[in-house]
């Protein structure tokens, strides 16, 4: 990764009939953050027309053909088809999943060619999406079979990162995925991200406890003696700032987790709750551990507010920033970590 000026910022769609349209041409609205990236929107022409005039929104935008014409200075839209499929905002369809997939293909080969330097993806719908050749339940998943490196879902603030054990798993197949292996795994993951893509030296990490209690030493669940105490212990001792298992139900309303630069939750709900609690409107959902960066606001398509013009967008704004300071951060580490003799400015 090298620095080549101003930031080409992918963005896939996300579902037709949902918010990720206007959440993202929205952010555009303010003409200051065409000065922080050029903006290339995979969809087409006549969508953003449509999402423009229907919502009212002040934007101009330019069609491209390919993503690599971009232009800075503007409002890039690349024509990933030439038809003209309805917007029916707040409906569930199957038409609307298939755009959002073929939007997200794109954008995604885009970004392993080169031609656009990060990505933030507009929400989709899990069920929509579904079909022979896409059988992931979210964008994780796909991007991780994409591109380079393990994924890892990581729900990120200024102040607030949580990562997951297990991310879109049901919750009574939870413990039996949890291995040795994938606490190691995710933690290294965790640490790593910390230091090259928020630029912390030395991470301190918090491990919840999968059962009430983390178990009540083998009272509630023999999980927690058995696999989650053993592996944050042993890479303690190898000098790893891993700390846990901590009970999960009061581990953020005592404020404890201002102790640690993250938080590994063992499931899904387990870390989004609080996360969503403390930070909705703020957060970002980011894909760490790949060898390209992709962002998403961390809410979904919101149907039921769909095409009436009043969505938020500040989670899109910042995972819009975000996206962009993971990239600036990743080409500081890489020179850092080039030339160890040259000053550190890495925190702590």
């Amino acid at each position: 990764m090298k620095d080549k000026g101003k930031i080409k910022l992918g963005i896939s769609i996300g579902d037709l009939n949902g918010i990720g349209g206007e959440v993202a041409l929205r952010t555009f609205e303010d003409p200051r953050m065409l000065e922080f990236c050029t903006p290339v929107i995979f969809a087409s022409n006549k969508i953003i027309s449509e999402l423009k005039n229907t919502l009212k929104l002040n934007i101009q935008f330019t069609g491209i053909n390919e993503p690599s014409k971009s232009i800075s200075g503007k409002i890039n839209v690349v024509n990933v088809w030439k038809e003209a499929p309805e917007i029916r905002f707040g409906e569930e369809s199957k038409e609307a999943g298939t755009y959002a997939i073929k939007s997200l293909r794109a954008a995604v080969n885009a970004l392993k060619k080169g031609d656009i330097d990060v990505l933030v993806t507009a929400p989709i719908n899990k069920k929509n999406i579904q079909d022979e050749e896409y059988g992931f339940p979210g964008h994780t998943d796909y991007l991780a079979e994409q591109l380079d490196g393990q994924s890892l879902m990581f729900m990120v603030t200024d102040t607030l990162k949580v990562g997951l054990l297990t991310d879109h798993v049901a919750v009574k197949d939870v413990a039996e995925k949890i291995t040795p292996e994938l606490i190691r795994t995710k933690v290294l993951l965790v640490e790593n991200s910390l230091r090259m893509d928020f630029g912390i030296r030395k991470p301190r990490i918090a491990v919840l406890g999968i059962n009430p209690h983390s178990g009540d030493d083998g009272v509630i669940g023999k999980e927690d003696e058995k696999v989650m105490k053993p592996t944050p212990r042993t890479l303690a001792e190898e000098g790893h700032l891993v700390f846990g298992p901590y009970a999960a139900d009061g581990f953020f309303g005592s404020e404890t987790y201002k102790q640690f630069d993250a938080v590994l939750a063992a499931y899904h709900d387990q870390g989004l709750i609080p996360f969503k609690t403390l930070s909705f409107g703020k957060g970002v959902n980011f894909t760490a551990g790949l060898s390209k960066i992709r962002t998403s606001p961390d809410h979904g398509t919101a149907l039921d507010i769909a095409g009436q013009g009043t969505a938020d967008a500040s989670s899109f704004k910042e995972a819009v920033h975000m996206a962009l300071r993971i990239y600036k951060n990743r080409i500081e580490y890489q020179e850092l970590t080039a030339n160890p003799l040259k000053k550190q400015k890495l925190k702590r």
